[in-house]
């Protein structure tokens, strides 16, 4: 897909399969994914749609910003890499992006035991052979030779 950015430059933007296949699947009679049904060109503003569907979800305090933050997350915390997830936000500075991506606990945790891992027997405890006193080790083969 191509947007306009705000300085007034196109951008592809990808869409992963699911989002083809729901726009796929939408009944059109004009050439707009999302036009208008009275005048059947797009929306000027959706903000209408959208304070009705979150506050139906109970989720008015939710903003359409809000999202992008969490795809952004979401992505982070799949194992995408900061340069994919800049890009296909649009972002021109990896600050902007770094702002944006949360690092969940679990994937903390999975990259704090992706190291031990890494590591290997080093982290494991060593165990070392006991040292027998003289003393013990005549007891034990006397006890063996009886």
């Amino acid at each position: 897909m191509c947007l306009r950015n705000w300085g007034n430059t196109t951008r592809h933007v990808p869409l992963s399969d699911g989002a083809l296949n729901v726009l796929a699947s939408m009944p059109r009679k004009v050439e707009w994914a999302f036009a208008n049904p009275d005048t059947g060109k797009p929306y000027v503003s959706i903000f209408c749609a959208w304070n009705t569907a979150r506050k139906s979800a109970g989720l008015s305090n939710v903003r359409m910003h809000d999202l992008r933050h969490s795809f952004a997350s979401l992505l982070i915390n799949s194992g995408r890499t900061l340069y994919e997830v800049q890009h296909i936000l649009g972002h021109t500075q990896v600050k902007t992006t770094q702002r944006y991506a949360h690092l969940s606990q679990d994937t903390l945790l999975a990259a704090a035991n992706a190291a031990t891992l890494a590591v290997g027997a080093v982290m494991q405890p060593v165990l070392r052979p006991l040292a027998i006193p003289p003393s013990l080790t005549n007891q034990f083969q006397g006890a063996h030779h009886a």
